[in-house]
């Protein structure tokens, strides 16, 4: 098999980033290799995307190009040290786990192998998610293109320093879990004013589809766009001075603050 990219962890990340890869053309299904310990797994991934998938991450790692590490932080060194003596510079490892930083992974891996970390964020797996995109020292400008290409098919794709990631990982990162909160209290909203559920759903979905593709198409402020929909002694302006009382805009910050205070923990910088 001509293994071009290599995805170690075939879980929700893992078929993310295989979708992405297929779906874009970046990469045929024959070019694609899969490492999945679990065999039901394997099995669905096989059957889906037509990819090669194996137990053997070895036989993996040793022919492609880029090998993508989906794997949980709390086994990703245990899984890195099965196959990483096997891989070479001039190969390019990625990995999407939280909280690894590209020092650690620099005192296990080949001197000269190229690295990145990425922060990515579970909306990738419709295309519409957000990855931030960090390099280590021995990564060249081909390298960055792979990268690129591959996490833009997932959606919207940003390099940063790698100062910046635990930060992303407190906003973007944790951040769509802070929207389905808001999501499923506006819809319990919409039910207790006498709305039927599915409706409510409906249409609360619908508003915030919207209420954020006008934000991205027009460019303008939030706070311009809030003041739009606001008209003085109106429902809308009633409805803010409760979020507002309520202390709606200092929960939001200290939520991303606290999350990015853990991340920063699991990264061992606290």
């Amino acid at each position: 098999m001509d293994c071009q990219l290599a995805v170690i962890g075939g879980g929700a990340m893992g078929e993310a980033i295989i979708a992405g890869a297929v779906k874009s053309g970046l990469y045929s299904s024959e070019t694609i290799g899969v490492g999945e310990p679990l065999s039901a797994r394997r099995d669905y991934l096989k059957e889906k995307y037509r990819v090669h998938v194996t137990e053997d991450n070895l036989s993996l790692v040793s022919r492609a190009s880029m090998v993508v590490m989906a794997v949980k932080p709390q086994f990703f060194f245990q899984v890195l040290h099965s196959f990483v003596g096997k891989m070479s510079p001039g190969q390019l490892l990625i990995s999407v786990a939280a909280g690894i930083s590209l020092g650690e992974m620099e005192k296990i891996v080949p001197a000269g192998l190229a690295l990145a970390r990425v922060a990515p964020n579970t909306p990738c797996l419709v295309g519409k998610g957000a990855a931030a995109i960090a390099y280590g020292s021995a990564v060249t400008e081909e390298h960055r293109k792979k990268v690129r290409e591959l996490f833009q098919s997932l959606g919207l794709a940003v390099e940063v320093p790698e100062k910046y990631l635990n930060a992303i990982t407190g906003l973007s990162g944790s951040g769509p879990a802070y929207v389905y909160l808001f999501l499923e209290a506006l819809i319990e909203a919409g039910v207790r004013v006498g709305l039927p559920r599915d409706l409510s759903r409906q249409l609360v979905l619908q508003t915030v589809f919207g209420a954020v593709t006008m934000a991205q198409e027009t460019g303008r402020h939030p706070a311009e766009l809030k003041e739009m929909v606001t008209s003085p002694g109106g429902t809308t302006a009633a409805a803010l001075e409760v979020l507002e009382s309520g202390a709606f805009r200092g929960l939001v910050l200290g939520a991303v603050v606290k999350a990015f205070q853990r991340a920063e923990e699991l990264s061992g910088n606290q």
